[in-house]
């Protein structure tokens, strides 16, 4: 259950950063890297606090969660395969502070 809220939450995340914005794909937003992405790595870190044992697995949800909305918005072009390795590569920090989170509020849990 906690891994399709994750996803939900994700996905309503970049669909909303796209109508916002005005991009098709959510990278492509004039403040991805200053706003937009800092608050999905917060998202991240919220969503392995909220999984605990799995808590890696928050941040590469989240972060896959863009590629529907590319692949509603662009369609399943030759860039798609590019578009995945970029989400791979964005995943990597978020995985790192999901599951950062998750070993903190294990830790609190346990004290």
């Amino acid at each position: 259950m906690k891994f399709i809220l994750a996803g939900a939450v994700g996905l309503v995340f970049w669909v909303g950063v796209s109508l916002l914005s005005g991009a098709r794909e959510p990278w492509d937003a004039a403040q991805f890297w200053s706003v937009i992405y800092p608050a999905a790595l917060v998202l991240a870190a919220v969503s392995g606090a909220m999984f605990q044992r799995a808590s890696v697995s928050a941040g590469a949800i989240v972060m896959a969660a863009q590629l529907p909305v590319v692949m509603a918005s662009s369609g399943a072009s030759p860039l798609l395969a590019a578009g995945v390795v970029y989400v791979v590569i964005l995943s990597i920090p978020a995985m790192a502070l999901s599951w950062l989170a998750g070993w903190v509020w294990r830790r609190r849990r346990n004290a």
